[in-house]
């Protein structure tokens, strides 16, 4: 266990004999199903978590949201030349959540 981790777990322990992790929002409730943080960094889960319960989405997670919803109409168009549009609306999308990915980890990075 890193040096990182034993302090965290003291600061929790030191929270919990205190009692101010006691009657908090959802406390002996199951934690919410999120399978999307499974693909991302703890870290990152946890600063979209925040972001999100504040009503603030990061520009990637809206992108994505943009992206996935293009793909289920892409699914549904039979029109070739509107499923051509779709495809370069989607293909844009996808390039912009890409750069805003990007553009977070050399953030975090540096």
């Amino acid at each position: 266990m890193s040096w990182l981790s034993r302090l965290a777990e003291r600061q929790m322990q030191k929270a919990r004999l205190k009692g101010d992790l006691q009657g908090l929002e959802g406390e002996g409730k199951p934690l919410p199903d999120r399978p999307g943080d499974a693909f991302i960094s703890a870290g990152d889960a946890m600063g979209f978590r925040i972001m999100a319960e504040a009503g603030v989405l990061p520009e990637e997670i809206v992108l994505k949201k943009e992206a996935a919803r293009l793909r289920e109409t892409l699914a549904q168009e039979a029109d070739p030349g509107r499923r051509m549009a779709i495809q370069a609306e989607l293909a844009q999308v996808e390039m912009r959540q890409a750069m805003a990915e990007e553009a977070r980890r050399r953030f975090l990075r540096d």
